[in-house]
């Protein structure tokens, strides 16, 4: 929890530096996860919010995000009777480029890190996507890989509000 702390602190300290720097934005998200493969056989679909930041250079940009992430875990029987895997809360920090091949919308390429809580465990996150950034508001829908003990994986759809 520290570490997103900080990122987050990191992130709006240097939105402040950065006032004046032109396709500079900051703000909230939320995001809604459908998981896929195995890791839809154990888990409900999950739902986030976070701090993301980006900044435009020409046709290519630079972005960051930290937030949180959740999935309930389902009730699964078998011939042992029921049982339910306990919920994941993910701290996730990522980093990453974007293209944008038409003025409003853009590929995007993130990496990074989630802090898994309960656990101790780390997981390492790829996440390719394309968005549509109109007028402050960012529409995302992406794929993401979380690679750990386990591997986790997700379609996911994301939206902020950049100031």
């Amino acid at each position: 929890m520290k570490s997103v702390l900080t990122a987050c602190l990191m992130i709006c300290l240097a939105g402040v530096a950065n006032a004046q720097l032109k396709g500079f934005g900051l703000g909230p998200y939320v995001e809604y996860g459908v998981p896929s493969g195995d890791f839809q056989q154990t888990h409900k679909n999950g739902y986030g919010l976070g701090l993301g930041a980006d900044i435009r250079l020409g046709k290519w940009g630079l972005t960051g995000s930290a937030g949180y992430m959740h999935f309930g875990g389902k009730t699964i029987s078998d011939e042992s009777g029921s049982h339910s895997p306990s919920s994941i809360k993910a701290f996730p920090i990522r980093a990453g480029v974007k293209y944008r091949f038409i003025p409003a919308m853009y590929l995007k390429l993130e990496s990074g890190m989630a802090r898994l809580s309960g656990d101790d465990k780390s997981a390492f996150i790829i996440s390719p996507g394309i968005g549509v950034r109109l007028l402050g508001l960012d529409l995302q829908a992406k794929y993401e890989i979380w690679k750990g003990d386990q591997t986790r994986s997700f379609a996911g759809l994301k939206a902020g509000i950049n100031f």
